[in-house]
């Protein structure tokens, strides 16, 4: 009997061991059971799976009573493995138990599989990760690269994507990495619903710095969230980082800085990303040409939203519309 019930959804199976923490069991159920069709229609199904179905226990002083065995695994269109911090599978050794090796042989070359946090160890003591590039939590990023020398481990992003094999960092890139893979499926529109319900960021590039020193502005400083604003109203003008500075009344200089602390990355940077993320929803919910679309997020030209668009989602503006127009 299928474990997966329902016909024409992608299904999700996440893969729980002893020791998991439970928010991050909880973010691909959030993030795609949560995920709408224009009519309303769930797109996805989520399964949680044990290498034996029971009560596994968690980080914490609860635990969950999983219903499925690893055959979820095999029916799975898409696999997570959120981390553990009991039996640290692969993360002393570099090797799996038999049946932690036997459930992961279970999923289909043509599946995708998804790491969050060190869930990355138990996929790369699975040879998955073999050649390819990947992250992890950045305290074990050490630990990672001496065990498997053969992945090419970039221990500062949030997350990564080489083939059919993703890698997020911390728990909160889970939701970044859970919400790139929605945006693959079915468009930004939908991602961005998702985001909204669960209230958190929309769109982190996956090469952002996943450590920041000082996340939260200190007391009594300047926050440069009306510079934000401002800029979100403007995409469509040639904007100067000397103009957002002046809306915060601060020099470049101490700006940047500012911008860095509480956002993560530099304020060109994020302007670039808030103009793609504008270019994908008027390509997916417009009939706007390309032309227009450059000239409306800010590009000023569809060559220049071209070479953007190819450098940070690997398709052009037109291969983009042509998959996610009207999803």
């Amino acid at each position: 009997m299928s474990v997966f019930r329902e016909q024409g959804r992608h299904r999700v199976a996440v893969l729980v061991r002893h020791g998991h923490l439970p928010v991050e069991l909880g973010i691909p159920h959030r993030v795609f059971g949560t995920a709408r069709d224009a009519s309303g229609e769930r797109l996805y199904e989520v399964a949680t799976c044990a290498v034996e179905p029971g009560v596994v226990r968690t980080d914490t002083d609860v635990t969950v009573n999983v219903p499925h065995g690893p055959e979820a695994l095999a029916e799975a269109d898409t696999v997570v493995v959120p981390s553990q911090h009991e039996h640290r599978d692969g993360h002393e050794t570099g090797s799996l138990p038999g049946p932690l090796a036997e459930a992961l042989a279970l999923i289909r070359p043509d599946a995708r599989v998804a790491s969050i946090c060190t869930g990355a160890f138990a996929i790369a003591a699975a040879g998955m990760l073999d050649g390819r590039r990947a992250t992890t939590h950045w305290d074990a990023a050490e630990r990672f690269r001496r065990l498997f020398p053969q992945v090419r481990l970039e221990p500062d992003v949030l997350y990564t994507e080489d083939g059919n094999v993703f890698t997020s960092a911390g728990v909160a890139s889970g939701f970044d990495l859970c919400l790139h893979l929605t945006r693959l499926d079915f468009g930004a529109a939908v991602a961005n619903a998702v985001a909204r319900r669960a209230v958190v960021p929309p769109f982190r590039d996956g090469g952002q710095a996943q450590y920041i020193e000082r996340p939260v502005p200190e007391p009594r400083t300047s926050s440069t969230g009306t510079a934000r604003e401002w800029a979100l109203e403007r995409l469509h003008e040639p904007l100067t980082l000397r103009e957002l500075a002046g809306c915060e009344q601060m020099s470049v200089r101490t700006f940047t800085r500012r911008f860095r602390e509480e956002v993560g990355t530099s304020p060109q940077r994020w302007l670039l990303h808030q103009r793609v993320e504008r270019a994908r929803h008027l390509l997916e919910r417009t009939d706007r040409t390309v032309d227009q679309v450059a000239a409306d997020a800010g590009f000023g030209s569809a060559s220049a939203m071209r070479l953007h668009f190819q450098a940070l989602l690997g398709v052009s503006p037109s291969a983009y519309r042509r998959t996610f127009a009207g999803q």
